[in-house]
């Protein structure tokens, strides 16, 4: 088969692309909170690639210093071969990162994804525990392979697995039955009880705020009873902050205002600060079980991922200038999104979210999506999240300014003045 440059890439891609559906323009370029179409049309973005762009496109910095390091003729590939970029970034994410927040923890370089990272974890946790059994909660999610799928909840998803997903059991996650039943009181039991059918868990798995599923957000003495709940039975708590970490609610790990010391911490998305692939599983000195080699694969660790990872963190983790300037922008649009939810009272609308990771949910699920559209509509993208996709989902760059951030609400908010004024 010929192809012309006319011809419509999406006849040559998958059916199973999703982005390119919902925004249905070709980008070409980006630069901070803005993206470009090839014939120039500008879209203000409030998805920052799922949360991997907290830094914005093109950081002008991050970019420096990788356009430095590939005209080096610096080491691109090296598997975990020990190179200076690997050292730098080892040595400045323990003493900017983990060791001011009291954390000891190893680093593995699991591969170049999110679920790679989950998945190292889930099979660490089962080899230092001897158990099989892995809790997660309603509305999770942590990736797409089949480990990271069995502590998925969504039923769509879980369904293009093909087989059954199995040694996963999932459990009510805070506020689940609306403040009905006390918390943990259905987990307890069913550990306490002998009759149960819960096999003793390897590890709990959870997010403090559950961006795919519907930005749910956990409360501090939930996360703490549920770190006690760990250690009274003996389970590993992996805290998965691949979405809502490096920054994304505050502090650079999303568990940090909970005060609680998870035993293994995934992270990917952001943590190389400018959207090239790399991912980590944080471990607990004393799990650090694996042999050499026994878990492996071809890209653990992208050098030149590594390099823009240490400058973001030197540049944005040196003091807290970024933590209160997340604060206070997600307070801005909290405000935003309580005035609209009380503007329409009978729209059953609920605010959501902590730090740049937001939501508004709609109690009619698809207006959700006509809201994006609208937004999409006005120059603006971003995203639904949820079971039934019924939250606007906001998750801007943590460098978005002030001007940008007023423009992309106010779009938001016309949006939805839009779309419930035809209800």
């Amino acid at each position: 088969m010929s192809i012309t440059p006319a011809t419509d890439a999406t006849e040559l891609e998958s059916g199973v692309r999703s982005y390119s559906r919902n925004w249905p323009v070709v980008f070409d370029r980006a630069v901070g909170a803005t993206l470009y179409t090839e014939d120039g049309a500008e879209y203000l973005d409030f998805f920052a690639g799922a949360g991997t762009l907290n830094y914005g496109h093109n950081n002008p910095q991050l970019k420096k210093a990788l356009l430095e390091y590939l005209t080096d003729d610096k080491i691109v590939h090296s598997l975990d071969m020990l190179t200076t970029a690997r050292r730098d970034f080892l040595t400045t994410f323990a003493e900017k990162i983990l060791r001011p927040r009291g954390l000891d923890h190893k680093v593995m370089f699991p591969g170049p994804g999110g679920a790679n990272a989950v998945e190292a974890a889930l099979k660490l946790a089962r080899k230092v525990t001897g158990r099989e059994a892995v809790v997660s909660f309603t509305n999770a999610f942590h990736g797409m392979t089949l480990g990271a799928l069995s502590v998925t909840g969504n039923s769509m998803k879980r369904g293009g697995a093909g087989i059954p997903l199995v040694h996963a059991t999932p459990m009510p996650y805070d506020d689940y039955f609306d403040g009905d039943v006390p918390d943990f009181m259905y987990f307890e039991r069913l550990l306490e009880d002998a009759g149960s059918g819960l096999n003793e868990p390897a590890a709990v798995v959870v997010e403090t705020v559950q961006g795919e599923g519907g930005m749910n957000t956990a409360r501090i003495e939930w996360l703490q009873q549920l770190q006690e709940l760990c250690r009274s039975h003996e389970m590993l708590l992996i805290v998965d902050d691949i979405q809502m970490g490096c920054g994304r609610t505050g502090g650079f790990f999303s568990f940090e205002e909970a005060g609680i010391v998870p035993d293994i911490i995934t992270l990917s998305k952001s943590i190389s600060g400018y959207g090239m692939p790399l991912a980590l599983t944080l471990v607990r000195p004393e799990l650090d079980v694996f042999e050499p080699g026994e878990h492996n694969g071809t890209f653990r660790g992208f050098a030149p991922a590594f390099v823009t990872g240490t400058e973001a963190i030197n540049t944005y983790w040196s003091d807290e200038t970024l933590q209160r300037s997340t604060a206070d922008k997600g307070a801005v649009i909290e405000s935003t999104l309580n005035a609209l939810v009380a503007k329409y009272p009978d729209a059953g609308l609920v605010a959501k979210g902590r730090g740049l990771a937001r939501g508004l949910q709609f109690e009619e699920a698809e207006k959700a999506s006509e809201v994006c559209r609208a937004c999409f509509e006005r120059g603006m993208i971003l995203e639904t999240s949820g079971p039934l996709d019924e939250v606007a989902k906001f998750l801007p760059p943590l460098t978005i300014t002030e001007d940008e951030l007023g423009r992309g609400l106010s779009i938001f908010t016309d949006a939805v003045d839009a779309v419930l004024a035809q209800s």
